[in-house]
C-alpha cells in the first residue's frame, strides 16, 4: 500500500473522526494536525492516530496529499490563505463544514479553485470534541462532495472513491444546492429546537412543571438543541441568506396552522397530521442524514427490586452495550416502561431478540 500524506486543520469530532478512519483503514499512510488544543494534539499522537503534532500551520504541511479544514466554518476560510502557499497542484484541499458557499468564494479568490474540493460528512454528534470523535462516525453516513468549477474531474474521482473507501457514501453535488439542501433538513431544525427548547422555559412554571413532565418525545424533537452553540452561532452567520428565506417560509407554514387551528378547520388540521404522518413513515429508517438516529428499544418491566439491573446483566452478559437506560415516568407517546438507548443499530437489534427470548414484551421503534 503506496504511504500518502494526510494533514488536518482542526481536529474536533468530525476532524478527528476522519482522521481516525483514514487511521484504520490506510494504517500506512502519514497524518500530521494543527489544533489550537495542545491537550487534543497530545491525545491524538497518544492514541497513534497522527504522527506530527503542529503548533501552526508551517511547512509540515508541503507534501499533502489531502488536506482536511476541520475547524468551525468562519475559522477554515482563514485558514485557506495560509495554506496556499504550501499546496502544491496535486493536493486536494478540502473541508468538512455544513455551509459551502463562504468557503467557497474564498478559495475561488485565492485562486485555489484547482485545488478545492468542498466535503460535508452528514454525521455527527451532541457530544463534541476529539475525545468523543469515533471511526465509524461516517460509516454508512452521506458525504457531500461540492466540486469547484476549476478542479479537475480526476481529482473529484479520486477524492469520491477516497470517501468511499472509507466507508461513508459520497454524493456530488453544487455547492449552492448543498446550502439550500441542508439549510432545510439540517440547520432548520437545530433553530426550531433550540427555539422550543428556549419557549418552554421562557413559559414554564414557577416549579418547573413543564421541565419536569417533558415526555420522551419532547426530549428527542429537541434533543439537537444539546449541540454546540458556538457552531451553530457560526452556521446561522455564513449561511444567513438560505436560513433566512427558509424560515420564512416555515413561518408561513406556522401561520396556516394557526389558521386552522382559529378556524376549527377540521379538513385543513386532518390534512397537516395526515400528510407528515406519511412523508414521515416514507422516510428510509437506514437514512444516514445529518441528524443522526437514535437507537433504542423500550421493554415492559414490572416494578420490583433488580428488575433493571436482571435486563442490563442479560445484556452485559451478550456483549451489548447501553449508552442509556431508564425509566419513562411520562410515556404519552411512548411504549413501554424501560428506555435503553444503545450505540449502533446492530446492538439494538440483537438486545431486542434477545430480551424477547427472556419473555420480555419489546417495542422497537
Amino acid at each position: 500500500m503506496t504511504s500518502e500524506k494526510i494533514g488536518f486543520i482542526g481536529l474536533g469530532l468530525i476532524g478527528g473522526s476522519v482522521a481516525k478512519a483514514i487511521r484504520k483503514y490506510y494504517p500506512t499512510y502519514e497524518l500530521i494536525a494543527f489544533d489550537k488544543s495542545r491537550e487534543t494534539l497530545a491525545l491524538a499522537v497518544q492514541e497513534g492516530i497522527i504522527h506530527t503534532a503542529c503548533s501552526s500551520i508551517d511547512d509540515n504541511f508541503r507534501g499533502c496529499s489531502y488536506i482536511f479544514l476541520c475547524a468551525p466554518v468562519a475559522y477554515n476560510t482563514a485558514y485557506l490563505a495560509q495554506l496556499k502557499d504550501l499546496i502544491d497542484s496535486s493536493c486536494i484541499l478540502t473541508d468538512v463544514g455544513s455551509v459551502k458557499t463562504s468557503i467557497h468564494e474564498e478559495a475561488a479568490a485565492l485562486g485555489l479553485e484547482q485545488n478545492f474540493i468542498g466535503g460535508h460528512p452528514m454525521a455527527g454528534s451532541e457530544k463534541s470534541g476529539f475525545a468523543n470523535s469515533k471511526a465509524h462516525l461516517i460509516e454508512n453516513a452521506y458525504y457531500i462532495l461540492t466540486p469547484s468549477s476549476g478542479v479537475s474531474e480526476e481529482k473529484v474521482t479520486a477524492y469520491r472513491d477516497f470517501v468511499a473507501s472509507l466507508k461513508a457514501l459520497p454524493v456530488i453535488l453544487n455547492y449552492h444546492e448543498h446550502d439550500c439542501i441542508t439549510g432545510t433538513i439540517s440547520h432548520l431544525p437545530h433553530i426550531i429546537a433550540s427555539t422550543l427548547v428556549n419557549f418552554v422555559r421562557d413559559t414554564d412554571t414557577k416549579d418547573e412543571l413543564m421541565k419536569a413532565l417533558a415526555a420522551g418525545g419532547f426530549k428527542d424533537i429537541t434533543r439537537i438543541a444539546s449541540s454546540s452553540p458556538v457552531m451553530w452561532q457560526q452556521i446561522c452567520l455564513k449561511n444567513s441568506g438560505n436560513i433566512s428565506s427558509i424560515l420564512g417560509q416555515y413561518i408561513d407554514a406556522l401561520k396556516e396552522a394557526k389558521d386552522a387551528v382559529d378556524q376549527g378547520d377540521e379538513k385543513a388540521l386532518y390534512t397537516l397530521f395526515e400528510s407528515s404522518r406519511d412523508y414521515r413513515n416514507s422516510m428510509p429508517n437506514s437514512s444516514a442524514g445529518p441528524i443522526k438516529k437514535q437507537f433504542a428499544v423500550y421493554c415492559d418491566i414490572i416494578d420490583e427490586a433488580g428488575g433493571i439491573a436482571t435486563i442490563a446483566t442479560i445484556l452485559a452478559s451478550n456483549n451489548i452495550n447501553i449508552k442509556n437506560i431508564g425509566i419513562l415516568h411520562n410515556r404519552e407517546f411512548e411504549e413501554g416502561v424501560l428506555r435503553i438507548e444503545f450505540y449502533d443499530e446492530a446492538s439494538s437489534a440483537k438486545a431486542a431478540a434477545l430480551l424477547q427470548k427472556y419473555r420480555y414484551v419489546v417495542y422497537e421503534r
